[in-house]
């Protein structure tokens, strides 16, 4: 059972790296938001690709969230023997995380809704509602990623205390946490760093608990016995 709970960890990693690539080729080449242009044209776009950007929302921050709800329940079994209280303290973080990430995306699908309905009365009003969300949106989970930086280090020193996963990946976890914390300043580098390390961390994690589940199941029923004993 173990083993098959951090195989579908290990998907739910990779998937959320896949889901991360998907955003940064999305909003990198596709998306052509026309910043310069004035608030009718920018509501008339919004109107045109309502669809569209409703998926994204759904993509990049539900599944984002059910996703990581999965693997925060997977990580915090494989560390709870070994570090109770470092894998607990961590889990509270995910947990915390994936109801700001799910929350995020519903507000930013409502919101946008709400704004292309407003936008056919008071175009002008519309716009200053829309930038609120964004706000909203972004200091919840889209640009402040202090709460997912805590979790990241967090398992990442359980994870070296308890000697499981590649000692570099859980390096990488550490500098990557770090990373996600400093977002609390406003510095739009720090919030690349962490997205973009984010999807190395999750791809090779996934992969690990992929091909190398019985291992990390020997070792949590080695602990288990160490500690009953």
């Amino acid at each position: 059972m173990v083993s098959n709970l951090q195989k579908i960890g290990g998907v739910a990693a990779l998937l959320e790296a896949a889901i991360y690539i998907s955003a940064f080729i999305f909003f990198g080449a596709f998306w052509e938001f026309p910043v310069d242009a004035d608030a009718a044209q920018k509501l008339a776009f919004l109107a045109d690709n309502q669809v569209v950007l409703s998926i994204v929302n759904l993509t990049m921050y539900v599944l984002f969230g059910f996703l990581l709800a999965v693997l925060v329940l997977a990580l915090h079994d494989q560390l709870k023997v070994s570090a109770p209280v470092l894998s607990q303290f961590a889990a509270v973080f995910g947990v915390i995380w994936v109801g700001l990430v799910i929350a995020s995306g519903m507000i930013a699908n409502t919101g946008l809704s709400a704004v292309i309905e407003l936008s056919a009365r008071d175009p002008e009003q519309a716009m200053i509602v829309w930038r609120t969300i964004n706000y909203v949106v972004e200091g919840l989970g889209g640009g402040n990623e202090v709460v997912g930086g805590l979790w990241v280090l967090l398992l990442s020193i359980a994870a070296l205390k308890c000697d499981r996963f590649p000692a570099a990946l859980n390096y990488l976890g550490l500098f990557i946490g770090i990373a996600g914390i400093l977002t609390m300043y406003p510095a739009e580098v720090l919030t690349e760093i962490f997205g973009l390390g984010q999807i190395v961390w999750f791809a090779w994690l996934g992969i690990v608990m992929l091909i190398k589940p019985s291992k990390l199941t020997k070792h949590s029923s080695e602990d288990a016995l160490a500690h009953a004993d």
